[in-house]
């Protein structure tokens, strides 16, 4: 038995065995700063006589009892705390321990705010780390009720599932709140600190429909609550929060018909956070970033929009019904995407949120499922280390976008009976995908289980392209040729989707016809098209209804290569760019053409969500795809002055001066020339005569840390000393951190490498993160050509040191994939021809693939060079 890494064979055992009722959570947070006392009372009823065990990880056992008799703890973090002899019954258990609180963003997280040095602890359970916290069976199909109290220092607050009510004694709070509805261990939360609180309540009303119980009340009220370091409380605006929290209510309230299930519901922004966000059941964590202490870009409101709107779908698909086990992981995280971007396009002023999926969250699902490591998107979860490698892009963006798909193959409405009927159905407790099927082929009258067949156990993407002939300006025929999905076993499959014919008029490329179908095999005829007049443009999958890739011809990329500018559609434009993106990655479009095409689109760009995706796709393609004697010699330079010359002249923007900012930070991160040089000095003297470009501590720091990597500053680090007087918060600690790792010596790499080598895990992930971007920073690869060869030596052991939450990101980072080139290629597949666990083995061939990619496209870009 295995607790840290336990088994789907094993909870299904310990399920089969016992079922859990309540747990009483007793906790001390005045103990010390290493350590907190957990006293914890779990109430259980035992099925099926035998041996069993409770997880409990990094803990001292003082003392454990069963059913009132105290016994001798037979105890490891490996393998839990054993119960032997069970008797068929009802049993109460108290264990009473010393846990550790974590710098890893696992468990009890505790941060001290540079501010001011105050302390803010928050809880992380998902996917197993309820058991760094309190002794429970941490599987999600345990479900159980919980009474939590906590001791605090007299000025914190405790926010947890439930309400708390507070008392004092001897000097300190005490915190409970009782949560008495059945939740999954891993959506407990406690947070605690002398958080600032902002509070308002939603009042709105629940849609009944016919699927769901017709008892529920009409009229709602949820009180809401905000949360953040008292640092932040300037920053946190807290209005237009609650207006997207309430129109996420608004719209599920509408359409899920279930009312929200948990009482009140709080957004805790913490620090050092790994992820966007965590759905804890009335207790949502989100990453403090999201309180803009500094301005933003539009894109990073409307993500945090869509942030909010996912957890917030969370409380129905995750919460109130809940996977039996991690292998309908992607089910949760697809509904929750899928919901927040329908919810964000239809309710919330982020009208065009299905344009930004389209080319942001698409654009990552197609990279992870091109990748040698592709699954399917219902793949196996054998264990819980298997699980945390599948939080990807299939897992969430894929999975979506089947969703997507599934909505137009069945119908809106249909689609919301069918999840409606699940919800009703499985209120509180747990549920597989199968059983969401069931519910929507009742409400559809369609037999699904092909269509499941064919997306969800199947890897990769199906592309397609148009064959057409045509006479005296009209189509003679028209075909959509499907190819099979790759990589895998190359089927094709059946899709709902829309061809849109577009012609240019009046110097706009404007939508002349749509059509939409049922595609299905390799080859469909499209006879409505028939006598059609031929389109400058013919879009395949036309307002993005299904998962496809369209392999634009050689015309086609002409056409949107000289008309990208004028095409009217966000929608439409946005799959010109993925079309461009993608031959692009795929070697059919030299890099200096996608980057000439960035060039002359960008500044007519209207959706800044596309915009941002976009200049991150030119640096991605500058620095790995591009011929580097061009790139030296042209490409770089070019690119920063169309950057500056666009962020100089923020009114002739299509997007407005809303998109100077994007400009900016994409110009920071780039190499550049002198001209660039002396506008970022500019900046940091006060002289910056760039109009509407507000000065502010992320812009300074951004320029110094910009100047710093060219060698612009003869003493960096005085530099950065001064920078961080001027501003004490924890966000410049950040940018120091990012700052001091770009200053582009060898001598200055080698100790931030080696530091990072040796010392990651006493060091938090925030640290970890900032102190990565500054090593990798724009310019750095002649200082880091002296690692090629250290992953090899390193990974294996830090992998086993590290706990994954911290060896993901730094083998991440040090990978040497800046060393594009066969000998790096190779060396890393030797790494691959020895015995390494298989989430490092994916690591590595990910990244391997990465640079064969990268090789690959240079060559091409250097052939388009010499022909040219």
């Amino acid at each position: 038995m295995t607790s840290v890494n336990l088994t789907r064979d094993e909870a299904r055992a310990r399920a089969a065995m016992l079922e859990t009722e309540h747990y009483d959570i007793a906790l001390d947070l005045t103990t010390s700063d290493e350590t907190f006392r957990s006293t914890t009372t779990v109430h259980f009823t035992v099925k099926e006589a035998g041996d069993t065990f409770i997880d409990l990880r990094d803990a001292h056992i003082h003392s454990a009892s069963l059913d009132g008799e105290e016994f001798t703890p037979e105890y490891s973090s490996e393998h839990g705390l054993q119960l032997k002899q069970l008797s068929v019954g009802e049993h109460t258990l108290v264990v009473d321990a010393d846990c550790t609180y974590s710098h890893s963003g696992q468990g009890l997280h505790r941060y001290v705010d540079p501010a001011d040095d105050k302390v803010y602890l928050y809880s992380q359970f998902e996917t197993a780390d309820a058991k760094r916290v309190y002794a429970c069976f941490d599987q999600p199909d345990l479900k159980a009720t919980y009474r939590l109290s906590a001791i605090t220092p007299q000025d914190w607050v405790v926010i947890t599932n439930g309400e708390t009510t507070c008392t004092e004694s001897e000097g300190k709070r005490v915190h409970t709140a009782d949560f008495p509805y059945p939740i999954s261990t891993y959506i407990a939360a406690v947070c605690a600190g002398p958080y600032h609180e902002v509070r308002e309540t939603w009042t709105g009303t629940l849609t009944h429909h016919p699927e769901t119980p017709a008892d529920q009340p009409t009229d709602l009220e949820i009180p809401m609550g905000l949360y953040c370091r008292a640092s932040l409380a300037d920053s946190l605006d807290a209005e237009r929060i609650f207006t997207e929290t309430r129109q996420g209510f608004d719209f599920y309230h509408r359409n899920f018909g279930v009312a929200y299930p948990f009482g009140k519901y709080d957004q805790v922004f913490v620090p050092e956070f790994n992820m966007g966000a965590m759905e804890n059941a009335g207790c949502v964590t989100h990453r403090d970033e999201y309180v803009f202490d500094s301005q933003v870009t539009h894109y990073m409101y409307e993500r945090r929009a869509d942030t909010i709107l996912h957890e917030m779908a969370h409380m129905w698909f995750g919460d109130l019904v809940t996977m039996e086990w991690w292998d309908d992981l992607w089910l949760n995280e697809s509904f929750a995407t899928w919901a927040a971007a329908i919810s964000q396009a239809e309710e919330t002023r982020y009208d065009t949120a299905w344009t930004t999926f389209a080319f942001v969250e698409k654009s990552w699902a197609y990279s992870q499922d091109q990748l040698p490591s592709t699954h399917p998107i219902s793949t196996d979860a054998s264990d819980i280390e298997t699980v945390e490698q599948n939080f990807d892009g299939i897992t969430y963006a894929k999975g979506a976008s089947v969703l997507k798909q599934l909505q137009a193959y069945v119908g809106r409405e249909e689609f919301f009976a069918g999840v409606r009927r699940h919800f009703a159905r499985h209120a509180f407790g747990n549920a597989t995908f199968d059983d969401l099927l069931a519910s929507l082929e009742e409400a559809s009258g369609r037999d699904l289980s092909d269509w499941s067949s064919q997306w969800l156990k199947t890897t990769g993407i199906n592309s397609f392209s148009v064959e057409s002939t045509s006479s005296d300006g009209v189509y003679d025929s028209f075909a959509i040729v499907q190819s099979g999905a790759t990589p895998g076993a190359g089927e094709t499959r059946t899709h709902r989707l829309a061809v849109g014919l577009y012609s240019l008029q009046d110097s706009a490329v404007v939508r002349t016809q749509r059509i939409e179908l049922d595609v299905d095999g390799e080859r469909t005829e499209v006879t409505d098209l028939i006598g059609a007049p031929e389109a400058d443009l013919v879009l395949v999958n036309d307002d993005d209804l299904t998962y496809c890739l369209y392999e634009a011809d050689e015309q086609s990329l002409a056409f949107i290569g000289e008309h990208i500018d004028a095409i009217e559609d966000s929608m439409a434009r946005a799959l010109c760019w993925s079309a461009a993106s993608q031959a692009t990655r795929d070697g059919r479009m030299p890099a200096r053409d996608f980057l000439a095409l960035v060039q002359r689109g960008i500044t007519s760009e209207t959706e800044l969500a596309v915009l941002e995706r976009i200049l991150l796709q030119a640096r991605i393609t500058l620095r790995s795809y591009a011929d580097p004697e061009w790139a030296e010699q042209e490409g770089k330079q070019a690119f920063a002055r169309t950057l500056f010359d666009a962020l100089s002249q923020p009114h002739d923007l299509a997007a407005g001066t809303d998109a100077q900012l994007p400009f900016f930070k994409a110009l920071a991160q780039v190499e550049f020339g002198e001209k660039e040089a002396a506008f970022f000095r500019s900046i940091l003297e006060g002289t910056c005569t760039v109009p509407e470009l507000e000065v502010d501590s992320n812009i300074r720091w951004s320029a110094l840390t910009a100047l710093i990597a060219r060698g612009d500053i003869a003493d960096p680090e005085a530099a950065i000393a001064a920078e961080r007087e001027r501003d004490a918060t924890g966000s410049g600690q950040k940018s120091a951190w990012r700052a001091a790792a770009a200053i582009n010596t060898a001598e200055n790499k080698a100790q931030v490498y080696e530091r990072l080598s040796t010392a990651a895990g006493e060091i938090s992930n925030l640290e970890l993160r900032h102190t990565l971007e500054g090593l990798l920073f724009a310019g750095s690869a002649p200082n880091l050509e002296q690692f090629n060869e250290r992953f090899v030596e390193l990974a294996p052991q830090l992998w086993a040191d590290l706990p994954n939450e911290t060896a993901q990101p730094l083998l991440e980072g040090i990978y040497p994939s800046w060393d594009i080139s066969a000998a790096g290629i190779e060396r890393s597949k030797q790494l691959l021809d020895t015995d390494i666990p298989s989430a490092l083995a994916r690591l590595v061939a990910e990244n391997v693939d990465a640079q064969e990619r990268a090789l690959r496209n240079r060559e091409v870009d250097t052939r388009a060079g010499e022909q040219r």
